[in-house]
């Protein structure tokens, strides 16, 4: 789920987060102060809090009849069928958690009925034993978006109605920073003690979209936001590119925990975990698994395991989103594609591939 252009980090990459990024671990950035209730977690902490988990192997998650976030969690389109249906097939091979997106926008227009429905969507995975990473933020794709019916899909176009949250709404009126605090506070206080949570992504990839150092005040408001509230379950932000040095900083140093993306390559994935690993705390792939990238469940899940990295791959089952089709690979004429980039099984809960479900289900001892 990336618009980027290139996706192999680079050495001076690796020695930012090595570098610059250690050396202001435990600071924010002192151009956007963040007034925290709580400190970032410690090591010891965050290594405590993880052993509960084990390995923890499972996808970014949206049903294949919607076709964004708001899609998903509007009462008109909230489908505990199919979700209850998808988990199931998730579950067959041993995958335990997802990785979910929210959006604002849903619980702006019914906060309460949008808290119920996300406490629906919690119950059914419990009952196929996934647990959740939940997302608040995010900076991917169309930079608008409305409440009510959403757009069908565009043919053999990735993503091509996945939306913001805030968006481009948020650098016209600021006035929206209210609404979104109200947001952040009230999700996380109703869930502040919800074991079926493993913790909160405050934001998607900030700094996409060429936003780049714009995203910096609502991120460190969110994590401030965040410390606040102070909800049992840890606060994160992945780092995904190699380009913002400052938003990196920033991520690193106020994670409780270390959450990252990586589609590359073996050699290049193993550079991250190596960087990173320097920060003494766990380390949560929350996207990762672009087939025709060398990304693959292959060469990739098999050293996400022996090190006990958390591996969330892009995608369960195909569906509205389009995302067996590449990032920058549209195919108009809508066939599908000889080697789809993401997701793990079709619409009727075939796979993709068997032989990637015989490998998953070794690796989970399924």
């Amino acid at each position: 789920m990336k618009q980027r252009n290139k996706l192999l980090l680079a050495a001076a990459f690796i020695a930012c987060l090595v570098t610059s990024c250690k050396q202001k671990e435990t600071t924010t950035d002192t151009t956007v102060p963040v007034p925290a209730v709580r400190e970032v977690w410690t090591k010891d902490q965050a290594n405590e809090w993880y052993k509960q988990w084990g390995w923890l192997r499972g996808s970014d998650f949206i049903p294949s009849t919607a076709i964004n976030q708001l899609e998903m969690w509007q009462a008109e389109t909230f489908d505990t069928a199919t979700i209850n249906r998808e988990l199931g097939w998730a579950e067959s091979i041993g995958l335990n958690s997802m990785r979910v997106y929210l959006h604002h926008l849903a619980w702006q227009v019914d906060s309460t009925g949008f808290k119920d429905r996300v406490n629906q969507y919690l119950g059914i995975a419990d009952k196929h034993h996934i647990s959740t990473l939940f997302v608040l933020f995010d900076d991917c794709w169309s930079p608008v978006y409305q409440a009510g019916k959403q757009p069908e899909p565009k043919t053999g176009i990735h993503n091509s109605g996945w939306v913001r949250d805030p968006g481009d709404k948020l650098h016209e009126d600021s006035t929206l920073y209210i609404t979104l605090e109200k947001y952040t506070k009230d999700i996380l206080s109703h869930f502040a003690s919800d074991k079926r949570i493993v913790l909160w992504d405050v934001y998607n990839e900030p700094g996409n979209s060429g936003y780049g150092t714009k995203s910096l005040p609502l991120l460190s408001k969110v994590f401030q936001w965040g410390r606040e509230v102070n909800p049992s379950q840890p606060l994160s932000a992945g780092v995904w590119s190699k380009d913002l040095e400052e938003l990196n900083r920033y991520q690193l140093a106020n994670s409780d925990v270390i959450t990252y993306h990586n589609y590359s390559v073996p050699e290049d994935h193993q550079q991250w975990i190596d960087s990173l690993r320097t920060y003494g705390k766990p380390l949560i792939c929350t996207e990762y698994m672009a087939r025709t990238r060398g990304s693959r469940f292959d060469n990739i899940m098999p050293i996400l395991k022996e090190q006990n990295i958390a591996a969330y791959n892009w995608g369960l089952v195909a569906g509205k989103t389009n995302t067996i089709y590449a990032w920058d690979t549209p195919m108009p004429d809508g066939k599908e594609p000889k080697i789809w980039f993401h997701d793990i099984f079709r619409k009727d809960g075939t796979p993709y591939s068997k032989e990637e479900i015989a490998l998953i289900k070794k690796l989970t001892g399924k």
